[in-house]
């Protein structure tokens, strides 16, 4: 068995773990990333990118079938289901090229195989190349999650799905049952829907999209029943019982009365569980509970020299969360100065459905229950100009600040184009810039971005155009 050294060996290379990859090769580390699939892990290959070419295709779908409305004639649109998936994945497989570019830039070593602790500071790595051992000064788990499952409504990958299958229909089913409302479970429900099928939407919580802020979920649930979707909150799927090609499922409903529907397709869409397993965690001594890795604010495991980070470690699971806490842990170990943990207060979320929701930082519920006494903005789309123009005027921008300090304590949006604007008051918390600043800055017109503005100003009564 062979032995290559290194400072830093990272077991993963989604997000987070290419990341890290290149951040500490910038800083003059000799690195190693050990994957067993393809580089990029399940955001770049089955998750972020790839759902979000599925998404553009449905919103390009819908606006040809719009085209009346903007003074265009087309014939009645049609799809070619295939076509959409093979878009899809010519993407995905794009920019899996692109981060084996960067680790050549970077002089990374990409060994392909399965890797997992053997000791202090080591790896041992099972791959095409055979059997050998790394050993590092420092190591980074960085080995993601996979979808969760519930007894009783296992994936079967034919007629029970999980993202994976979803993203690589061989046809469009006329009719889809989505078990959970989070971001995976509607951008899912979006795309089917965008296509015809009829979707039916199951959320064990009173409300979907339960970590947004309850009046942003509330818009939501109406957008997409009035897009054509069923959603049944309060609601619990007691049993699926599978026929030839459809599945019949069995749902207590809010009333606690069971119903049963009849549907092609279901996806599983009930959140996600780290990839904790044989990995050498127990071996090594470190420390898991609920599926999760248990870290400091440095990413320290507790064992020496090991990290870990991503959804490894916990919500919130989102790419740019794993790269930011990707980058922490290796400047710690650099002994970078004037590093900050991480703040999950300034991670924003986004959510690609039709209409899209975005949100930073704290709910008004949130903000209430810790203390403080808030002054609450918003400004609705039907108010701004370029929304108008854009045939997109349905939509909310929700600004939340402490009434005694202008502290600027969350940001919640619903409507075109928000996943891009989230990020104006992501940096507006990160700079601690109160509503003086905001109501200061001048915002180019005419653009959505205006709306963010009259948000804030309406929270001190000086809204302009409502």
């Amino acid at each position: 068995m062979s032995e290559k050294n290194y400072d830093l060996v990272i077991l993963g290379s989604g997000p987070g773990g290419y990341v890290a990859a290149v951040r500490a090769a910038q800083l003059g580390m000799k690195t190693a990333i050990v994957e067993r699939d393809k580089l990029g892990g399940i955001c770049l290959n089955w998750g972020c990118i790839p759902t979000k070419a599925l998404l553009r295709s449905a919103e390009v779908y819908d606006l040809i079938e719009r085209a009346q409305e903007f003074g265009l004639k087309v014939e009645k649109p049609t799809y070619d289901a295939a076509a959409v998936v093979k878009r899809s994945r010519d993407v995905s497989e794009r920019l899996s090229r692109g981060v084996g570019f960067l680790m050549k830039k970077n002089k990374i070593d990409v060994i392909e195989g399965t890797g997992a602790l053997a000791g202090e500071g080591k790896i041992a790595v099972d791959g095409k190349d055979g059997k050998q051992t790394l050993t590092a000064k420092n190591i980074i788990l960085a080995t993601g999650a996979r979808a969760r499952t519930l007894p009783g409504l296992e994936p079967d990958g034919k007629l029970v799905w999980t993202y994976r299958e979803a993203m690589v229909p061989e046809a469009m089913p006329k009719s889809l049952l989505v078990i959970g409302s989070g971001a995976i479970g509607i951008e899912f429900a979006s795309f089917y829907r965008a296509f015809g099928c009829e979707v039916t939407v199951v959320e064990v919580m009173d409300r979907i999209l339960p970590v947004e802020d309850e009046e942003i979920s509330k818009m939501a649930a109406r957008a997409f029943k009035k897009r054509g979707m069923k959603i049944m909150t309060g609601a619990k799927v007691e049993k699926l019982d599978k026929q030839k090609d459809s599945v019949k499922a069995t749902i207590a409903n809010a009333q606690g009365k069971s119903e049963t529907i009849e549907v092609e397709r279901v996806i599983s869409a009930v959140g996600i569980d780290g990839n904790v397993e044989d990995i050498g965690l127990e071996e090594a001594g470190i420390k898991v509970e609920k599926g999760h890795v248990v870290v400091d604010e440095w990413l320290r495991t507790g064992v020496k020299g090991v990290y870990a980070i991503g959804d490894l470690v916990g919500a919130p699971w989102l790419a740019h969360k794993a790269m930011h806490e990707g980058v922490i842990a290796v400047e710690h170990m650099a002994g970078v100065k004037g590093l900050h943990p991480l703040d999950t207060k300034k991670v924003p979320g986004c959510t690609y459905s039709a209409p899209q929701i975005a949100s930073v930082g704290l709910t008004e519920a949130q903000a209430t229950e810790q203390g403080h006494k808030v002054k609450v903005g918003r400004f609705p789309f039907t108010g701004n100009g370029k929304a108008i123009a854009l045939g997109e005027d349905q939509g909310l921008i929700k600004t939340i600040f402490d009434e005694k300090t202008g502290e600027l304590l969350g940001a919640h949006m619903i409507g075109a184009e928000v996943t891009e604007l989230i990020q104006g008051y992501t940096v507006a918390k990160n700079l601690e810039t109160t509503e003086a600043e905001l109501m200061h800055t001048i915002f180019p017109h005419p653009t959505l971005s205006e709306m963010m503005h009259e948000s804030v100003l309406d929270a001190y009564q000086k809204a302009l155009h409502i």
